[in-house]
């Protein structure tokens, strides 16, 4: 099996994180999608929606037995101590499913693998990583693109924002920043240059029995 070096992508809505994400795939990188990961886990049957509907009722569901996404999110958002507990039970289930993804990728032969993650370090998902990296746009871009991106109102997006961690949450704890105040073109540029860079890195590791 492949000893895969796994990169932890994060960084706050609007920032182009995305847009990183692709470029890596392009660059031959295997993807984890943690949101994907979240609306998986959240499916009928699963075990992470029953304990949702254990600890929020059975108001959270859709007549089809489906999760009603808005409605959780009303309850839980409203209490941080709600949002902890929402949290605590979805995190788990998700880091055993990108374990698990991870596993099957260096199986698959590949070399290199990003997990991209809004909540890379709140859910401890950076333990499976090699290196994190946290894309950082400024509020007023961030603001524009939420808006475009998802067809809503200003307020509604600086709602968004202000749900999470200002961009020192991230330089404190990400090991490379990426900025993405100019074009589109320049951010894909940053990413190819961290794709390299990544590449170089993982195969230093690989044929240096130091691992220095």
């Amino acid at each position: 099996m492949n000893k895969l070096f796994v990169l932890g992508l994060t960084g706050p809505t609007g920032s182009g994180k995305g847009e990183v994400a692709r470029v890596l795939r392009e660059k031959g990188f295997f993807i984890v999608d943690a949101d994907q990961l979240v609306r998986q886990v959240q499916r009928p049957g699963q075990p992470c929606l029953q304990e949702l509907v254990r600890e929020f009722s059975p108001a959270i569901l859709c007549p089809d037995g489906s999760l009603n996404r808005k409605e959780l999110a009303r309850i839980a958002f409203a209490d941080p101590e709600k949002t902890k507990r929402l949290n605590a039970i979805v995190h788990p289930a998700v880091t055993a499913l990108t374990r698990q993804m991870l596993e099957q990728a260096a199986r698959d032969g590949y070399s290199w693998a990003v997990i991209d993650a809004p909540l890379l370090f709140e859910s401890r998902i950076d333990t499976l990583c090699d290196t994190t990296a946290a894309v950082l746009a400024s509020p007023q871009r961030r603001l524009s693109r939420i808006q475009t991106r998802d067809g809503i109102t200003r307020e509604q997006a600086e709602i968004r924002m202000n749900a999470q961690p200002a961009e020192e949450y991230y330089r404190n704890r990400a090991d490379i920043v990426l900025r993405n105040d100019g074009t589109i073109q320049d951010l894909c540029e940053q990413a190819a240059s961290l794709a390299e860079k990544l590449m170089r890195w993982s195969f230093e590791d690989t044929t240096n029995p130091s691992g220095g």
